[in-house]
This record gives C-alpha cells, sequence and structure tokens, in this order.
C-alpha cells in the first residue's frame, strides 16, 4: 500500500479550481490524486484506493511503471517535440519497429487490403500517429473517404468512437453524447450489434450457442437490409465496430459475427475498421482483440493502453490504403509526440518481458470465475468479457443499482467504472494486477452490492 503524502495545497485553493472546470465533464468520485503505484492510487487527502479503472482502459502497465517513467524521463532530457511534419524523431521510428515485427502488436494486419496497390513494403503495415482516440477514429474514416472514393460511415448499435463532431456522430452507445450538440456528420449509418444476452428474449431461449447463432444470423441480415434500406454499397465507405464493445457494456462481438463481417465488408469493397482504442494494447488477453478472431481488419484503430498514459494515439493499415494518400493531407501539431513514443516502446517492452498478456488472460480467468460464483445469490444477469476487459450486468428487478454499486465501492476503497444503458458495471484491472488484488477487488465488490441491497430493503 502507498504511504500517505503532505497536502501541497490548500483545501480552499482545491475547491476553487475544481470549480473552474467545465461543467461537461462527468466524475466519478470528488477525490484528487497525489500518485499512483502499480494498481493502486493516493488522494492529496493520504487516501489509498485500489483501481480498477485504469484511467478507462489507459495504463495498462500500471500506475508509474518504473520502465516506462525512466524512458519518459531519459526522452524529455533530450527531445520533447519533433514535430512530424518537419521531420523525424527516434523513438517514432523505434516504435514503428516495435508495432511491427513478426509477432508484434500489429501482427493482426498481416492481410493486405483489396483495394491495389503497391506491396514493396513486405506487408508491413504502414502507421499514422495522432494523440486522443477520437482523433484516430476520425484518421481512419478520412483514410477509408479518400482511399474509396465513397462517403458512407457504417457503424453498430451500441458503439462509442468518441466526443469529436465527427465521432460523436458515430457513437449510439448513449444519447448524452449526442443530445443537443445539433447536426450530426452526414453519411453516418447504424445496424444492429450482436449483443446475444439482449437478443435472447427477442429470438428465443435454447443453449447458448444457439442463441448466438440466431443473433449472428440476425444482425447479418440486417446489414444486407442496411444495404437495401439506408445506402448501397457503392456508397459505403467502411464499416467501423468495436471487437468488444467499450461503452457500449463490455459486451464481446461472436467470433463468427466477426469473421462473417470480414466477408462481407470484403464482399462489398467496404473497409472494415476495428476500433481497439479501449481493447488494444492486451486488454483482452491479446495485443488485440482481433487476434482471438483470427481475420485481419483493413485500418486498426488504437490508442489509450499504448503508452500507459502518455497521449498516443494512431491507425495501421496496408501501404496500399495509407499510400493513397497525398502528403500535407494529414498530420497535427503534436501528433506522435518524442516522449509519447518512448513511453510507447516502454510500454510494449514491459509488456512483452513481464508477461503481462499471459496474466491479463490467467486473472481475466480468476476475475470472471469469481463473478460467476457470486452471480449465484446475485442478482447478476450477465458475466462476460475476453481477459481483463469484464463487465457485469445486473437483473433488471435489482432495480437499476450499478451507479450505487459503484459508490459503495469507493467508499469501500475501489474505483470502479458504471458503464452502458443497461445496469452494467465494468473491471478494468492493470494488466500487471497480482492474484491477491483481483481478490480484494471481488471482495469488495461482493460486500458493496450487498450494501447496497440491504439499503433497498
Amino acid at each position: 500500500m502507498l504511504r500517505s503524502l503532505p497536502l501541497s495545497r490548500s483545501v480552499s485553493t482545491l475547491r476553487s479550481a475544481k470549480s473552474q472546470l467545465s461543467s461537461g465533464i462527468g466524475r466519478l468520485s470528488p477525490h484528487t490524486f497525489s500518485c499512483g503505484s502499480g494498481s493502486f492510487l493516493t488522494t492529496t487527502c493520504g487516501l489509498t484506493l485500489l483501481d480498477f479503472t485504469s484511467g478507462i482502459g489507459v495504463t495498462n502497465t500500471g500506475h508509474s511503471h518504473p520502465r516506462v517513467v525512466a524512458a519518459a524521463q531519459k526522452q524529455a532530457g533530450r527531445l520533447v517535440h519533433g514535430q512530424v511534419n518537419v521531420g523525424y524523431h527516434e523513438p517514432m521510428l523505434d516504435l514503428i519497429d516495435g508495432l511491427s515485427e513478426p509477432a508484434g502488436p500489429l501482427a493482426c494486419m498481416a492481410s493486405p487490403s483489396f483495394l491495389p496497390g503497391p506491396h514493396a513494403d513486405g506487408g508491413r503495415p504502414h502507421l499514422f500517429f495522432w494523440n486522443s482516440g477520437a482523433e484516430a477514429v476520425e484518421a481512419a474514416v478520412k483514410l477509408a473517404r479518400h482511399a474509396t472514393r465513397k462517403q458512407g460511415v457504417l457503424v453498430f448499435q451500441g458503439g462509442y468512437h468518441g466526443r469529436t463532431l465527427g465521432t460523436m456522430s458515430m457513437t449510439t452507445s448513449k444519447n448524452i453524447y449526442r443530445a443537443g450538440f445539433g447536426a450530426n456528420l452526414p453519411g453516418v449509418l447504424v445496424a444492429p450489434f450482436p449483443y446475444v444476452h439482449r437478443y435472447k428474449e427477442h429470438l428465443g431461449g435454447g443453449t447458448e450457442e444457439e442463441r448466438e447463432e440466431r443473433t449472428v444470423d440476425f444482425c447479418m441480415a440486417q446489414l444486407d437490409l442496411v444495404l437495401s434500406q439506408q445506402a448501397p454499397a457503392s456508397d459505403i465507405a467502411c464499416a467501423v465496430i468495436e471487437p468488444v464493445q467499450g461503452e457500449g457494456g463490455y459486451v464481446p462481438a461472436p467470433a463468427s459475427f466477426i469473421r462473417r463481417l470480414r466477408e462481407w465488408c470484403t464482399k462489398h469493397e467496404i473497409l472494415m475498421v476495428a476500433d481497439e482504442v479501449q481493447s488494444g494494447f492486451g486488454r483482452t488477453g491479446g495485443w488485440f482483440a482481433m487476434d482471438h478472431y483470427g481475420v485481419s481488419p483493413d485500418v486498426l484503430v488504437f490508442a489509450k493502453g499504448i503508452a500507459s498514459g502518455f497521449p498516443l494515439s494512431g491507425i495501421a493499415a496496408p501501404g496500399s490504403l495509407m499510400n493513397t494518400q497525398p502528403p500535407g493531407s494529414m498530420g497535427g501539431t503534436y501528433a506522435g509526440n518524442a516522449v509519447s513514443c518512448a513511453a510507447a516502446v516502454a510500454t510494449i517492452a514491459a509488456m512483452q518481458d513481464e508477461g503481462m498478456l499471459a496474466n491479463a488472460v490467467a486473472r481475466g480467468e480468476q476475475l470472471r470465475g469469481g463473478l460467476a460464483e457470486l452471480q449465484k445469490r446475485l442478482p447478476i444477469a450477465d458475466v462476460r468479457g475476453l481477459g481483463l476487459m469484464v463487465g457485469v450486468e445486473f437483473e433488471p428487478a435489482a432495480g437499476g443499482i450499478a451507479g450505487a454499486v459503484t459508490q459503495e465501492c469507493l467508499a469501500r476503497g475501489m474505483l470502479l467504472l458504471q458503464t452502458s444503458v443497461y445496469d452494467t458495471v465494468r473491471f478494468i484491472p492493470p494488466l500487471n494486477v497480482s492474484e491477491d488484488e483481483v481478490k480484494m477487488g471481488l471482495e469488495i465488490f461482493a460486500s458493496s452490492v450487498d450494501a447496497v441491497l440491504a439499503k433497498k430493503k
């Protein structure tokens, strides 16, 4: 556990500064964080909290991983900002090499796009770096529109892609992200996502495999209906999907759906864009969730966990796609910042050397197993997820307790987030979380649910 630290600012000063922040920011707790180490955060009041949010899937190596901190400190002493439109810098080139090694993070990008183009790069993916997940999604849409000369963007119900004007228009996980902000980006089409737990009440019972098969069949039929009712394939540039929905409830897509979607996109010459902003960099136990499905997207979007908290995002695509863009059509002042790239190189090395992906698989099994045991006595409707991206959806009869449960967890020393329009909480521990820490988290969660249910009686 972390030791308490002395207050660096007066309570009145902190309160004044907090009042000046935008009211549009939602926030789980009123705490001011002072420092963090591994799975724990410490507040300015000396309170230590088990962090099962990881900055919403960002600090995958835990807070202030020594290897990442050392790399960032060293780079900051050499070069903080090497602007990408002016020249190259070494950390970015090192990062490209690390991402593109044969068994590295971008191994899922091995297949070429359907578009014609040169492949002199030997099939190695081409990359563009930016700052945030939303920016990277927008970069993917720009690339798809420019390369295909088509405008339509197909997204899936319950998806979350960001809060900029463009990505907000693509987001359907909650209406809070769009309500009151005026006209949306034109050309966005919406199709159903195969949320098996929710579709079973409409598509009938049977075994889990039968329910999944019917759900996938229904959603594929709806994709064909989109082409008949909303826009022809000749107008659709790309289909953007989260293989595991984040804000939509931590819902993994069935493997058969992802594979059939890949075939459908290829058939209709629609680019398949995998939004792995939240599911990437070890979160699901593979480098990317697409590793579990055995197919390659045309464009892969990444952010969050790549640099352990330093702002960095990007897209990867075959050269046949990236090479369609003329010089000057992409860029950004802070795109691929040198310190962030150095932190990303260290992050990937730490994940590899310390076996974090294997730990994510093992601890994910422990977490889902413990939650499945709690499901036997608590009003839990569904436990789902891949690796350490785990969602728990409560029964409707519980009366909407997810928000109260997260607040009770906070009171008992753990940060846990609500998600989805359904009554769901999500577990996002760091990938190097220990067995004892997962056990601690399960105990806090169980006692918190019990306490909330007792108050409702």
